[in-house]
């Protein structure tokens, strides 16, 4: 944890934040803007709408929003994170909370850079995939996509087979993907996005790749044919 001097609220470790995704303790409420949020935000996290007027370089989620996404229960357990240790997002936004009357609120301040750098993956939403195809020229590979069950694929992915992906580091078809290009292995900051044929398919390949020392590797929690119609 950062331990930052003075802060009104206290702190998660990134084994508590775990815990608290598995169990469903608290809402884990990511405090960056919406389309930040949709291009890679942490599995289960929840994401509102920016205080009317708000400049980009004081940026700070809307304190009503959080209030009706928790149906006005101010004592319902909140964990907010951003841009990590030097992001002033979720403390900005805890310590309105905290005015406003909710009494449970904690930071996971380490944010999305730590959680991507201790192998964690993240999750894009079926806009961004669009956005992401269109706008990320500095990806070796913008999307990645393991084939589905009818060896469809999307256009310029490059395929992973569910089936020859194993756990471990440096086996099966990761191992060989780290040899013949797929992975780009000049540039592990790239952007990986995983498409898969189910949520849970796309997921297991994006923890493998995570595993190989990959910093920015995303997951779609949909079907193959959802991310393929956002794509068009």
């Amino acid at each position: 944890m950062i331990g930052s001097p003075g802060a009104k609220t206290a702190e998660v470790s990134t084994a508590e934040l775990k815990r608290i995704l598995a169990e469903g303790s608290a809402v884990v409420l990511d405090a960056r803007p919406s389309r930040e949020f949709a291009i890679s935000h942490i599995p289960g996290a929840r994401n509102v709408a920016a205080r009317p007027g708000v400049s980009p370089s004081m940026y700070v989620s809307d304190v009503e929003e959080v209030g009706r996404l928790v149906s006005g229960q101010k004592d319902r357990p909140l964990v907010l994170y951003c841009n990590g240790p030097y992001c002033g997002k979720s403390a900005r936004l805890s310590e309105e909370l905290l005015a406003a009357g909710h009494t449970n609120v904690r930071r996971y301040q380490l944010g999305i850079p730590v959680w991507r750098a201790l192998g964690n993956v993240t999750a894009i939403e079926a806009e961004a995939l669009g956005y992401v195809s269109a706008n990320d020229r500095t990806a070796v590979s913008s999307t990645l996509a393991s084939l589905s069950p009818s060896r469809r694929s999307l256009a310029g992915a490059r395929n992973l087979p569910r089936s020859g992906v194993l756990e471990g580091k440096d086996v099966g078809e990761v191992r060989r993907a780290k040899d013949d290009g797929r992975l780009p292995m000049e540039d592990h900051n790239t952007r990986v996005v995983v498409v898969g044929a189910t949520s849970a398919e796309a997921w297991f390949v994006a923890e493998a790749i995570a595993r190989e020392a990959f910093h920015n590797v995303a997951y779609f929690p949909g079907t193959f044919e959802a991310a393929r119609a956002a794509v068009r």
